[in-house]
């Protein structure tokens, strides 16, 4: 099992987002950053899975506008962030964890799932398995990639060097070589960050992409369910739209302008728009 990194720079992270640090013991401990949100909120709360190479902390700027209004739990996902890493980085194993996060952590069941990338098939499994009660779900721009479709966009390679940059350490310069038009603070943070996602874990999922169909799940993801694409995003082509429409037509299908995979940091004001629209769609906002 490869070492992963966690500065101390990268910890003095936490306390400045302003989150609570929860824990979620099992076969695998999970971390999970709670933003409390108003007092008084009335909003349902959410559960935020990441994607592929993101830590918990790498969603901070969209977890604090979120829990302007609400409660916001961002997991780190297992093999990443502070979240103990495991044996299996299959898709049925990231869903079992999620659901002990919920269990633990919002068991009242009104809590809305959103993802993104990798965190949207996390979300869209936990919810077709029907094992945790949860008041809704959020779809951001998951890989269709799959058996007899086409490949995930980023190879397998393109990943696994970033991680291994990050492991000897890497800067926001470098960073920036890879995602130049993102905020000089997300590209801080994903260099003090990237090297706590075991490369283990990267490799597995990205197979997974591969191996694993997402529209083996998305038809059995009851209302109130809401899609969310980037205009631009390649990960999920516009030509694939009808798929998605037609074998879920429960779903709200929303589109981020502007903005590719990454809809978050391609178009910060525009996905918070959009997601807002898409809370709003499922009766959470």
């Amino acid at each position: 099992m490869t070492d992963r990194t966690v500065s101390l720079d990268a910890l003095a992270d936490l306390p400045a987002s302003g989150a609570t640090s929860r824990w979620v013991s099992g076969e695998v401990g999970l971390h999970v950053l709670d933003y409390a949100g108003p007092a008084d909120a009335t909003t349902a709360p959410i559960v935020l899975v990441p994607g592929i190479s993101m830590p918990a902390m790498g969603m901070d700027f969209v977890a604090r506008e979120l829990a302007r209004t609400r409660r916001v739990l961002v997991t780190d996902v297992r093999g990443r962030g502070l979240s103990q890493s495991g044996d299996d980085y299959s898709m049925p194993a990231y869903a079992q964890d999620l659901e002990r996060v919920i269990t633990a952590l919002v068991p009242a069941g009104d809590a809305v799932l959103v993802g993104h990338s990798m965190g949207a098939r996390i979300v869209t499994l936990v919810a077709a398995r029907g094992e945790v009660e949860h008041a809704g779900v959020v779809a951001i721009d998951p890989p269709i990639s799959g058996p007899g479709r086409d490949p995930y966009p980023t190879t397998r390679e393109a990943f696994m060097g970033q991680v291994e940059q990050a492991l000897r350490g890497t800067t926001a310069d470098e960073v920036a070589a890879s995602w130049p038009t993102w905020p000089r603070r997300e590209q801080e943070i994903r260099a003090r960050w990237l090297g706590s996602c075991a490369p283990e874990a990267i490799g597995a999922t990205h197979d997974g992409f591969e191996s694993e169909d997402f529209f083996e799940w998305w038809p059995q993801v009851p209302a109130p369910v809401a899609f969310i694409q980037g205009a631009d995003s390649p990960v999920v082509p516009t030509a694939a739209m009808d798929e998605v429409t037609t074998i879920n037509p429960h779903a709200s299908v929303h589109v981020v302008p502007a903005a590719g995979h990454m809809v978050f940091w391609d178009n910060a004001e525009g996905a918070a728009q959009v997601l807002s629209d898409a809370l709003d769609a499922v009766g959470a906002d």
